[in-house]
């Protein structure tokens, strides 16, 4: 079995923390996280898929142990977190590499698959997000995003965890404690909080033009399939169905007990982005 590896690799001025999983000889694929998550989200898929590929799984930066902005209105934004994933390509020597994008990560999958470095991507799945956020979804993300929780016990964090974030659909209990390990630090003073920057939901202000990018995702010809919610409030039917009429044209896969946004750590899901890969590539 597998075991992960971790990395800090110093691009654009950062300390980028990358777990890697698998044999670099293999393939590459990158999964990247969503907006308040970190690399280790993907544990028990990238642990399964390290068998085919060479997993890499950063965290972005002001999220995990990646280093956080100086400047957050310029560097927490989609095209700054593309900057960075160009770099760790380069850094790992990876000319082309397959990528699934869990909501944010998604986004930067798309500007990467939209833009010069479009030949990069081998593939593109979409974990629960499209070319068009809702304002309601975004208000919901910022009511428990911009506000950093106080916890007296890892106990404590894990429960608040399992609730806020109950729409990633069913998931076993070690996921959960996992979960809470690698979300949780503790501050000065011996409480503990979640491990990202507050700032980083400035993306939604500073960098408004980027929840709505249908113009780029209509230049995306990087093969691309589409993995959502059936109850997310971020990537809804109607946004599904009009990425399936442009573009890449993707498929689309429903989880239906899953809101935003799929864990994909159970061992069906695992199974159907295995084929999906396969399908892709």
């Amino acid at each position: 079995m597998n075991a992960p590896r971790f990395a800090l690799v110093p691009v654009m001025d950062h300390e980028i923390h990358v777990t890697e999983w698998g044999d670099p000889g293999k393939p590459g694929l990158v999964m990247w996280h969503g907006l308040a998550r970190t690399g280790r989200d993907f544990d028990e898929l990238a642990q399964a898929l390290s068998e085919d590929f060479f997993v890499l799984c950063p965290d972005t930066i002001g999220r995990g142990l990646s280093s956080w902005a100086s400047d957050p209105e310029v560097e927490y934004s989609v095209e700054y977190y593309a900057g960075i994933a160009g770099d760790l390509l380069d850094h790992y020597g990876q000319e082309r590499v397959a990528w699934l994008g869990t909501s944010m990560g998604g986004m930067i999958g798309m500007r990467l698959a939209s833009g010069p470095n479009a030949d990069r991507l081998r593939c593109l799945i979409l974990n629960d997000i499209g070319p068009e956020i809702p304002q309601s979804a975004i208000d919901r993300i910022l009511s428990y995003v911009g506000d950093l929780p106080r916890f007296s016990r890892v106990s404590g964090g894990e429960a608040w965890l399992r609730e806020v974030y109950q729409p990633f659909g069913p998931a076993s209990d070690a996921f959960w404690r996992r979960m809470a390990r690698t979300s949780l630090h503790r501050m000065e003073g011996g409480d503990l909080t979640l491990h990202y920057d507050p700032k980083i939901v400035i993306q939604f202000t500073a960098s408004p033009d980027e929840v709505l990018v249908w113009d780029r995702y209509a230049r995306i010809t990087v093969p691309t399939h589409v993995v959502r919610g059936a109850r997310s409030d971020l990537l809804t039917p109607e946004i599904a169905e009009r990425m399936q009429q442009l573009g890449p044209q993707p498929g689309v896969t429903v989880l239906q007990d899953c809101g935003h946004a799929p864990t994909l750590t159970r061992p069906a899901d695992i199974a159907r982005v295995r084929q999906v890969l396969a399908q892709l590539l």
